[in-house]
């Protein structure tokens, strides 16, 4: 598996995150009840799973080679990823406080969670578009064979070393866990 290919696959399981985040905030804003811990359970897979360890995978492993191999940051496509996953972070770091919110019984706590989460699925799913049609077919055609092995060397020691062993499964039990709920 290249590392690309690795991505993508990373791609399907935040992208069914996405789907189920979509159908929690219809439920929110129809006034349905939401299980707080729900919430706080995906905040937590945004920021671990599709930020520490996805982005990191980008940001500090294969954006740098592929900068190396010619492909621009500033003004260029690695520069519109890198600001997108800043302004991802600013969505989830407001939907944890909505959450907390949310979880206290305040009503702005519904509607701020719904609305940074939809901003996010917007943000999110144009830009897993981009990488998966755009980027990561860029990176395929600059990266040697060895550059790309060592890549995903690398990406196995960031994701041990950044959130652990174990930790990758449990955030697919989670996905499978929360399906059953949402998306029945």
């Amino acid at each position: 598996m290249t590392p690309t290919e690795q991505l993508k696959e990373e791609h399907r399981g935040i992208t069914l995150m996405l789907k189920i985040l979509e159908r929690v905030c219809a439920k929110m804003e129809t006034n349905g009840k939401v299980d707080p811990a729900h919430l706080e359970r995906i905040v937590e897979f945004f920021k671990v799973f599709a930020d520490k360890c996805h982005h990191g995978k980008e940001e500090d492993l294969l954006f740098p080679e592929m900068e190396k191999a010619g492909i621009p940051n500033e003004n260029g496509p690695i520069g519109v990823m890198l600001a997108e996953h800043t302004q991802g972070r600013a969505y989830v770091r407001a939907m944890g406080e909505a959450a907390t919110r949310y979880k206290q019984g305040e009503p702005r706590g519904r509607t701020e969670f719904a609305e940074n989460a939809r901003n996010y699925i917007t943000l999110l799913t144009q830009h897993i578009q981009k990488e998966n049609n755009v980027l990561f077919p860029m990176g395929d055609r600059v990266l040697a064979k060895e550059k790309q092995e060592k890549l995903v060397e690398d990406f196995e020691d960031l994701e041990r070393e950044r959130i652990g062993v174990g930790t990758h499964e449990s955030f697919h039990e989670l996905l499978h866990q929360l399906q059953e709920i949402y998306l029945k």
